[in-house]
């Protein structure tokens, strides 16, 4: 059974609350409305679709945030004398069992502690601010599907934005136009980066899962092959130096 979390909100997570609540507000009775009238038959379609949406990234992100990533059990203790089991993992350097010495735990594989937690999550990825919690184990899967929904959202957002301003409307009043036209400048300085940032988040996580990794081993292997090249570069300015 999974576990979850009080209920500890945060700047970061207000601020994405505000930003979702915004976003659906103007989508629905700004961007729909001024383009294909709410009540008529395509702005209703738009309105519900965009709702459907709006409604699974809110709850995805509710549960990103309350659902608890994965905790590292009191009693785990690695079985080093079964030649047979896996579940063990040592340092690079030493080749002892991974400990963490703040929890006083055995480390499984893949996992991490996390410095703001305070804890070690099993199958860490990273902590992500906007959620305040880690991402691990058992709260990937709801994560990904946020990041998923939150860029459909924030792309579909963006596609009415343009059409209600490019395309004539059945509204066609400059008085309303102008009205709206602090509304547009600020959707439009929120959606463009928006939609880019997730759509990259979203194709680096597919790239992970692909190659089944984490955020936290792709950036150790690099910050490994970094320091390996840095060697070798030294390596040999002290041998041309010597010769």
């Amino acid at each position: 059974m999974k576990a979850t979390r009080g209920c500890r909100f945060s700047f970061h997570v207000i601020v994405v609350a505000a930003a979702i609540a915004y976003i659906y507000f103007t989508t629905v009775f700004v961007f729909i409305d001024q383009w294909l009238g709410l009540w008529s038959s395509p702005g209703m379609l738009n309105a519900v679709l965009f709702s459907v949406v709006a409604l699974f990234c809110i709850f995805s992100y509710a549960l990103a945030i309350y659902t608890d990533p994965g905790r590292v059990p009191s009693s785990f203790v690695p079985d080093v004398e079964d030649p047979e089991n896996t579940v063990q993992e040592i340092k690079r350097k030493g080749g002892d069992l991974r400990y963490c010495q703040k929890c006083s735990l055995y480390k499984p594989p893949r996992a991490h502690h996390c410095r703001v937690c305070n804890r070690c999550v099993l199958r860490m990825d990273h902590h992500c601010v906007w959620m305040n919690n880690c991402v691990g184990h058992a709260n990937y899967k709801i994560f990904f599907i946020f990041v998923l929904y939150a860029a459909i959202a924030c792309i579909y957002s963006l596609v009415l934005l343009v059409g209600s301003i490019t395309i004539d409307s059945p509204k066609d009043d400059q008085q309303s136009e102008g009205s709206y036209r602090t509304v547009y400048i600020i959707s439009g300085l929120l959606l463009v980066p928006l939609c880019l940032a997730l759509s990259v988040f979203m194709g680096w996580h597919v790239h992970l899962i692909l190659q089944n990794k984490t955020t936290i081993e792709v950036s150790e292997l690099c910050g490994w092959l970094k320091r390996e090249v840095m060697y070798i570069h030294i390596h040999m300015i002290l041998v041309h130096m010597i010769i």
